[in-house]
C-alpha cells in the first residue's frame, strides 16, 4: 500500500486547513464511493503546521506534526512537546527534514536525540534524507555514504520508521529527479533498510503515478503541490490500486 503524505511547511493558517481536510475527505469518499473496491487507499498522512494541527479524527488521512522537540514539555521557547501532540491525538511526526538541517542548523546528534524519543513514545516516524547537488555530482559512492551518514545513530530497523528520500536539489525547484535517479538511489535505500520508501522532491499531480511505479518507491512526501487540496487528491489516487 502507498503511503501519500503532504507537508504545509509554513503556509495554510488555522481556518484553511479546517476547510481543507473536510473538503480532502468529502472528496475521498466520492472517490471511493466510485470504486469496486474501498481497501486500497493509500495511507494518507497531513502535516500542518503547528498553530494550525487538528484532532487526529479524520476518516481517510492522518494528521501528523512537521517538527517538535524531544521532551515532554519545559522550557523551550518557540517549541512545542510531546504533551501538546499528545493533546491532538497525534503519532506521526517529521524528523530530519533537510530545512530543518540546513535552515535550523539541526545536527545529526540533535536528530537521532529527537527519533530516540518519538520512537520511545510510539511515533511513526517520516525520516527525511537527502544530498545536495554538490554530492550529487561527486557520483554514487560520494552519494551513498552521505545518505548512510544520515541514517547513522537511528534505529533502522523501528517499526514505525518510514524514510523520505528528498535530493535537496529538487525541493522546490520544480525539477524532480529523473526516473534512474530516484530508482537506483532508492535500490541502494532498500539494501540499508526495510522501511518504506518515499521521494519527496517536486512532486506533483502529474508526475506522481510515473514515480510512484518506481520500484522500491512506496509513496510520495508532497511540498508545494499539497497545498491545494484538487491537486492532491489526484496525487492520492495515482497512488490507488484497486483490488485484483
Amino acid at each position: 500500500m502507498n503511503i501519500i503524505a503532504g507537508n504545509f511547511k509554513a503556509n495554510l493558517t488555522r481556518a484553511q486547513v479546517a476547510s481543507y481536510t473536510a473538503q480532502l475527505d468529502s472528496s475521498l469518499d466520492s472517490f471511493l464511493d466510485s470504486q469496486s473496491a474501498q481497501n486500497t487507499l493509500p495511507r494518507v498522512y497531513l502535516f500542518p503546521s503547528s498553530t494550525a494541527l487538528l484532532d487526529n479524527t479524520f476518516k481517510h488521512f492522518r494528521i501528523g506534526a512537521q517538527n517538535a522537540h524531544f521532551a515532554n514539555s519545559g522550557g523551550f521557547t518557540g517549541e512545542i512537546g510531546l504533551s501538546q501532540l499528545q493533546e491532538f491525538h497525534l503519532s506521526s511526526i517529521i524528523i530530519g527534514h533537510s530545512e530543518r538541517r540546513g535552515i535550523f542548523n539541526e545536527s545529526q546528534d540533535f536528530i537521532n536525540q529527537k527519533f530516540r524519543f518519538y520512537a520511545q513514545a510510539g511515533f511513526e516516524i517520516f525520516y527525511c534524507i537527502g544530498e545536495d547537488l554538490k554530492t550529487r555530482q561527486q557520483g554514487q559512492k560520494a552519494l551513498g555514504d552521505f545518505l548512510e551518514s544520515q541514517l547513522s545513530g537511528i534505529d533502522t530497523s523501528y517499526s514505525k520508521l518510514i524514510v523520505a528520500y528528498e535530493p535537496i536539489w529538487a525541493i522546490g525547484t520544480g525539477e524532480s529527479a529523473s526516473v534512474e535517479q530516484i530508482e537506483s538511489t532508492h535500490t541502494m535505500l532498500a539494501s540499508l533498510t526495510s522501511a518504506p520508501l518515499l521521494y519527496g522532491g517536486s512532486v506533483n499531480e502529474k508526475n506522481a503515478h510515473e514515480i510512484l511505479s518506481i520500484p522500491h518507491v512506496n509513496g510520495v512526501l508532497v511540498g508545494s503541490a499539497s497545498l491545494k487540496v484538487e491537486n492532491f487528491t489526484q496525487i492520492i489516487q495515482a497512488g490507488f490500486s484497486p483490488s485484483l
